[in-house]
This record gives structure tokens, C-alpha cells and sequence, in this order.
């Protein structure tokens, strides 16, 4: 059975509670999901969204079984918000992304999500729109690509990668996950390392082909809202750059009491309030990553919904 990555620490976080409704943006193999809705009971309620056909598919396989009322659908989390009033989920007790690529798509060359296989260079996790990374790879700049790498991929190589790429696009398109590896290898080094010296540039790919910081700032702000007041919202990121947008979010929202000149404090923060469930992002313990290496940057951030901020009637 699929376990996904902090499991328990996840599900135990959201407090599920019995008749529940609850919503997973990133449905994936419906692993932390069907867990929920077993808690929840037969009273409870799920949406499980994910952009991938293939994903859903499975997942219906999965929850099919679990007593409780469930909604399926295709689309991004970063449409959340919309996606669940449009399903009748109009306030939610929790809310779960477990973000970036799965395991599905990492394991399935076809997929072009990995460099350990070759593959057609792809990436999209909704294969039915957008553009592949082929498109990026053979189209942009050189300055482009050394930005993208350097902003999403945080390589700091970025402007040789971008360099070779153009050099070699000459000679002919790049259209394969092994041919783009080995290109960005040569180019920045590192071989090696633990690390394969391609893997910030493929994080840069493909987190601009599917759009994932667009749509996590959306799903933040659409989720918070979202939630009833004692409801939580749990994400699990992968990459630094995920983790500092959810922590930043997450800091803004629980806001901070300010000293006034007249005396006293005041709240000053985002709205909806919420409060930290989690003080310091969970990771995983020796165990798990022995059992599976792939949930060592794994960081669980959790919040809670308020009624009102700290010091309101």
C-alpha cells in the first residue's frame, strides 16, 4: 500500500473529526485522503482535487471502498477556493496540498518529470494544456532561461546551464529528459555529489510549466477563507522556495500584537486570522526515510482558523 510522506503527522494534525468536511487539493494517490475520510465516518465529506487525469483516476479506485461522501474533480489547487463552492464545499474543517511532483509521475518516464529515465521532456501534471518544458527549453532566451533557473530552481550555476542549452539547441531541439540531464551536467558539474547536478534546473522546469508558485499563493489565500473558524489547513513542501512562501503566508496571517503609543496593544496581521498548530515545520524521522529516502526535504506546516484576531471582542 502507498503511504505518503509524513503520514500520521499529517492526518493527526488536521484533527479530523467525526461528520468532517474536508478538502485535499493535491489528491494525488488519495494516500493522506482516504485516511481523512475514514476519520470523518460516514458522515463526513471529501473533495479531492488533482490536475492529473491519471491520479484521479486511481484515486476514485482507492476511496471507492471508504464510506462517506465524496467529490472528485479535475482541476488546479490553485482554483481551490472555487472549485469547492462550485461542489458545495462552502466552509471546510480542513484543508490539505501535499505539494510538488508524485511518486507516479516521477516513477513513469513518459511523464518527462525525471532524469533517471529518458523520456519526452515534458512536465505537465495536466496533460491536456499548457506547453511542455521542451517548449521552454527551445524557446527562451538564454537570459530567460538563466532567470528562470536561478528564481525557481535557485541554481546557482544558472547562467551556465542557460548557456549551454542555447549552445546545444543549435546543433538540434531538445526534446528528451537525457539529453537536457546530460547538457546541464557537463555544463555545471557536481556529478559527484549526492545530488544529480540537473536537479535544480528540472525543479526550475517544471515548477514553470505548471505554474506551482502561482498556484500555491492562490490556494493559501483561497483555503484560509475557505475554513470555518477551528478549521486547519496542513501543507507539505518539498523545496525551499514552497517553504518559504507557505511559511511566509502562514507568519502574515497569524500577525503579531503591536505596541501603541497611547498605551495597550493591537493586532496587526492578514485576515482570516489564524494561529500556529505547528510552531516549527515537522519533518521526517529516521524511520520514514529509511523506508523512503524521497521524504528527506519533506516539511509539514499546519494553521488554525480563527474566530477573531488576538485581543477582539
Amino acid at each position: 500500500m502507498h503511504i505518503p510522506v509524513l503520514f500520521e503527522e499529517t492526518v493527526d494534525a488536521l484533527a479530523v473529526k467525526a461528520g468532517g468536511t474536508y478538502v485535499d487539493g493535491t489528491l494525488g494517490r488519495a494516500g493522506h485522503a482516504s485516511e481523512v475520510l475514514r476519520r470523518a465516518g460516514p458522515e463526513g465529506r471529501l473533495l479531492g482535487i488533482d490536475r492529473d487525469g491519471e491520479a484521479l483516476a486511481r484515486a476514485a479506485k482507492v476511496l471507492d471502498p471508504i464510506p462517506g461522501h465524496k467529490v472528485l474533480a479535475h482541476g488546479e489547487h490553485g482554483d481551490l477556493a472555487a472549485i469547492a463552492t462550485a461542489n458545495g464545499f462552502d466552509a471546510v474543517d480542513g484543508i490539505l496540498l501535499d505539494l510538488g511532483v508524485s511518486s507516479d509521475q516521477l516513477d513513469t518516464p513518459e511523464r518527462g518529470f525525471s532524469f533517471r529515465a529518458d523520456g519526452p521532456l515534458d512536465m505537465r501534471m495536466d496533460q491536456t494544456r499548457g506547453k511542455p518544458a521542451a517548449e521552454l527549453v527551445n524557446v527562451l532566451s538564454e537570459e530567460e532561461l538563466a532567470r528562470l533557473f536561478r528564481e525557481l530552481g535557485e541554481e546557482p550555476r544558472a547562467k551556465a546551464a542557460a548557456r549551454a542549452i542555447c549552445r546545444e539547441r543549435e546543433r538540434s531541439r531538445i526534446v528528451t529528459t537525457g539529453r537536457l540531464a546530460e547538457i546541464v551536467g557537463r555544463a555545471v558539474g557536481g556529478s559527484g555529489g549526492k545530488r544529480n547536478p540537473a536537479t535544480r534546473v528540472f525543479q526550475a522546469l517544471r515548477m514553470s510549466v505548471n505554474r506551482e508558485l502561482e498556484n500555491l499563493v492562490a490556494a493559501l489565500d483561497g483555503g484560509l477563507k475557505l475554513l470555518k473558524p477551528g478549521g486547519r489547513m496542513a501543507v507539505i513542501t518539498f523545496e525551499s522556495l514552497t517553504d518559504r512562501v507557505v511559511k511566509q503566508c502562514f507568519a502574515a496571517h497569524a500577525g503579531r500584537m503591536v505596541s501603541l503609543q497611547q498605551g495597550g496593544q493591537r493586532w496587526e496581521g492578514e485576515l482570516p486570522a489564524v494561529v500556529k498548530v505547528t510552531r516549527h515545520p515537522v519533518v521526517a524521522g529516521d524511520a520514514e526515510l529509511e523506508r523512503n529516502p524521497r521524504a528527506r526535504s519533506a516539511k509539514l506546516r499546519v494553521v488554525e482558523r480563527t474566530d477573531r484576531p488576538p485581543g477582539e471582542d
